[in-house]
């Protein structure tokens, strides 16, 4: 951790306006700014809700027989939400997380550190991983794919330092036809709220102005930090092309989706706190309700395209 860059919490009007022609640059500001703060915005936790969470999109994308992987890589890892809470769960037994942005990587080993588990801590760009080849028996990351340039190029990468008959498990992508709709939903959901707690009766449930401010300029980078978006069809093609054998793409969330994305805006639009537990439990039991609408009724009839997360596996060539 010590030759790694350090992190930019606060970027200036001048770093954006760089950003803005470089992703990367792009990727690194957005997510030191958010580094602080990601785990509450997005109801990240490191008990068994989230460990149940995790190990079921583990088990949604990929075969596992409860044995665990040696040694695991995960790319992307923000604060470490998907690899800690695998560990947790006996998917691995030593783990490295990385992320492009310093900030991310110092939460992540800290939460790491934390939680007692054997995890490094790496800045790295997943378009060239430093690592030697057969490295790792699996890569994991969720929600990173569609934040590098090259998709292709890093899932070679992925497959050079897996061992062979290694195996990657992607989660959290979201789907071009899903991507539409969320995002659609989190622009209304947050003009309403904040266009609403300016009212006096409400202003206790207004964040501070210039947190606002804020997070509007670096919600502006999201832009140019969320590249893609996919089709599981070329998602998998994508894969193959790379070198990956038994590609298997997958989706989930639909109406799970509808409900998540406006909760989630909300959460971040009012003050740290201010919702409480009883909300925490409406949010995480409606998704679940409606995750199990998606998977056993929807899914029956609606095109996999139309669900918003995607998620990849395969393996690295024996």
């Amino acid at each position: 951790m010590s030759s790694d860059p350090a992190p930019t919490p606060h970027a200036t009007a001048e770093q954006v306006e760089a950003a803005w022609h470089d992703p990367k640059l792009a990727n690194v500001l957005y997510h030191d700014w958010e580094a602080g703060t990601y785990d509450e915005k997005w109801s990240i936790s490191y008990d068994e809700r989230c460990i149940d969470y995790a190990v079921g999109r583990f088990r949604a994308a990929a075969p596992w027989d409860g044995r665990p992987y040696l040694r695991a890589l995960e790319l992307g890892s923000g604060t470490g939400f998907f690899l800690l809470n695998l560990m947790q769960a006996g998917v691995a037994e030593r783990g490295v997380v990385t992320d492009l942005s310093p900030g991310m990587v110092g939460a992540a080993t800290r939460n790491a550190e934390h939680l007692g588990l054997d995890v490094e801590g790496r800045v790295v760009d997943g378009e060239h991983i430093p690592f030697p080849d057969d490295s790792f028996d699996l890569v994991v990351g969720h929600a990173v794919l569609h934040h590098i340039p090259d998709v292709e190029a890093a899932l070679r990468e992925v497959l050079r330092v897996l061992e062979p008959g290694g195996r990657f498990v992607f989660a959290g992508e979201p789907t071009t036809v899903g991507d539409a709709y969320a995002r659609t939903l989190g622009q209304w959901t947050w003009k309403a709220t904040t266009t609403i707690t300016k009212l006096p009766p409400l202003q206790g449930w207004r964040r501070p102005q210039a947190e606002l401010d804020e997070s509007s300029r670096a919600a502006a980078l999201e832009s140019v930090v969320d590249i893609h978006t996919f089709d599981p069809d070329d998602l998998e093609r994508t894969a193959r092309r790379a070198g990956a054998e038994g590609v298997r793409a997958s989706t989930e969330e639909f109406s799970a989706a509808m409900l998540g994305w406006p909760v989630r805006t909300f959460e971040a639009a009012v003050p740290p706190g201010k919702l409480g537990w009883n909300w925490a439990m409406f949010a995480y039991h409606g998704w679940q309700r409606l995750s199990w609408v998606d998977e056993h009724l929807l899914s029956r009839v609606v095109p996999r395209r139309w669900f918003y997360n995607a998620l990849i596996t395969g393996t690295a060539p024996r």
